[in-house]
């Protein structure tokens, strides 16, 4: 029973399991990313200067193992775990199998999903928690539900900080659903206890009650592309941080935070970030439109048809958004980090003909930028139209983690994969209610006693506050069933005339 109803999607998990496992056994232990794999992987923990250690503590649960493989192998499960999540409750709202399953493809299937899977980096993690929470919350609405939810995008955000405005999300989306006052209360105070104790721990260790300490500094790098001190005219304490390079020369933000060129290298380590904060204000406030065009610039690479910029081979040998063509040691400086953790080599290895099946996949398993953008703006419009909180709020996430990274930092292909399950869910959620439209039209055209099983909401009336009773499935099924009933009895005395007639004529 359980295989005919899920049939769609026990073959589409059968096929992303052996995509995965091609991963595992193409490139064990991990895949691993610049220096920010080696920063999560360190044995000390301690509050992240640049990153919140959310990630780093979740890696550390997982040290006593010493298994770089089976972190990767956990990260994978997440991910079919989540796609398994969204189905449900697709299937919950009235979408049939295939079309619940056609709606988490993406997931399964996208080559840049299994490739942040396979790497020691938080953004996995992240999608999983972000993602999870907003699914519960649209699940249901009770104190237990947003309690859990709240907890998750809390974790969220000290994995990445960019989850921290999700969080104001779910609690306006619930005051537009006007849920009791416990629902909020829940929500808020649970998502407030993870921020709250690693902003604790930070402060006890920094000296800031803060998530991290280079918020200003990334806001500096993202001036960078465009700063004219000129224009600017700032202060003695925060001239030095003036660049020198002509603006068509300049390289990208990243680069200003890490490179030794760079003039926040010159500066104080203690006044840095602060230093930083007021010089990225100053330069935004006295060239708004060169700031503007500067995201703009970034934000047009959503519309880029391929993911990366390009596929030339010397290009995909160093691009760490590629599956690798060819084995690179570990330089020295990491090397130590990374075979601590795993208890011997840690380099990736590349293991023929597993590695090439995916790099060969990843050339055409995915969805492009430009159809994600354009799924989720006529989302975004659909649930505006129709007054759908749960629609907006996933849709309205997913635009969030598109759009907030150009104007805080820079664009990176990385940071586009966690909006790919929220877009996913939010645009089925419209097709759910489409479909249900569709379905229940003709019955309300047949009868005029199908009016008795529309809610007040599709009957064009005002929304009223419902008890936790009420709301409860067991007694909506009750009711739905009462409600059958009474339509069944009101067209049975005219079943009775029509068989009475033939009688009554002879």
């Amino acid at each position: 029973m359980l295989v005919r109803h899920h049939r769609a999607l026990l073959a589409a998990l059968i096929l992303a399991l052996g995509l995965r496992v091609t991963a595992m056994l193409g490139y064990p232990p991990a895949l691993l990313f610049w220096a920010d794999s080696f920063a999560y992987l360190k044995q000390d923990l301690a509050p992240g200067t640049y990153r919140p250690a959310g990630y780093s503590l979740f890696l550390a649960v997982l040290r006593p193992a010493h298994s770089l493989a089976l972190v990767t192998a956990i990260q994978h499960l997440l991910g079919l775990a989540l796609a398994v999540a969204l189905y449900a409750l697709l299937r919950r709202r009235g979408l049939p199998g295939w079309g619940a399953t056609l709606a988490v493809l993406p997931l399964l299937f996208d080559e840049f999903v299994i490739l942040l899977e396979h790497m020691i980096m938080a953004d996995l993690l992240f999608m999983v928690l972000i993602s999870a929470g907003v699914a519960l919350l649209i699940w249901r609405v009770s104190p237990a539900t947003a309690g859990v939810a709240g907890f998750l995008v809390g974790l969220a955000g000290i994995t990445r900080t960019i989850g921290l405005p999700v969080l104001v999300l779910a609690i306006g989306y619930l005051l537009v659903k006007r849920a009791n006052w416990r629902n909020v209360a829940a929500l808020a105070l649970a998502g407030a206890i993870p921020l709250a104790s690693y902003a604790t721990w930070s402060s006890d260790q920094n000296g800031k009650f803060a998530l991290t300490g280079a918020d200003g500094a990334f806001l500096w790098s993202r001036t960078m592309t465009f700063a004219d001190c000129s224009v600017i005219k700032p202060g003695t304490d925060i001239a030095a941080l003036c660049p020198t390079m002509p603006t068509d020369q300049r390289p990208l933000p990243p680069h200003w935070l890490w490179d030794s060129f760079s003039p926040l290298q010159r500066v104080d380590r203690q006044q840095r970030n602060e230093l930083a904060q007021r010089f990225a204000q100053a330069a935004i406030l006295a060239q708004p439109g060169d700031y503007l065009r500067a995201v703009g610039t970034d934000l047009h690479q959503l519309l880029r048809w391929e993911r990366t910029a390009s596929r030339e081979e010397t290009s995909r040998r160093r691009n760490p958004y590629w599956f690798p063509f060819e084995e690179r040691p570990l330089k020295n400086s990491v090397k130590p980090i990374a075979e601590s953790y795993e208890g011997g080599p840690a380099a990736t290895r590349i293991v023929e003909p597993y590695a090439g099946w995916l790099r060969h996949y990843q050339r055409f398993g995915y969805l492009p930028f430009p159809v994600l953008v354009l799924i989720l703006a006529g989302t975004l419009i659909a649930g505006l139209r129709q007054r759908r909180p749960e629609v907006l709020l996933p849709a309205l996430t997913a635009a969030l983690l598109l759009v907030a990274p150009s104007f805080v930092a820079a664009f990176d292909v990385r940071y586009v994969i966690p909006a790919i399950p929220l877009i996913c869910l939010s645009t089925a959620l419209v097709m759910a209610r489409s479909r249900a439209s569709a379905l229940t039209a003709p019955m309300a055209v047949a009868s005029p006693n199908a009016a008795i099983a529309q809610s007040p909401t599709e009957r064009g009336e005002a929304p009223q506050k419902r008890s936790r009773r009420r709301t409860s499935g067991a007694l909506g099924r009750i009711v739905g069933a009462r409600t059958r009933r009474l339509q069944h009895r009101l067209r049975r005395p005219a079943r009775r005339r029509h068989h009475r007639a033939p009688s009554s004529r002879t």
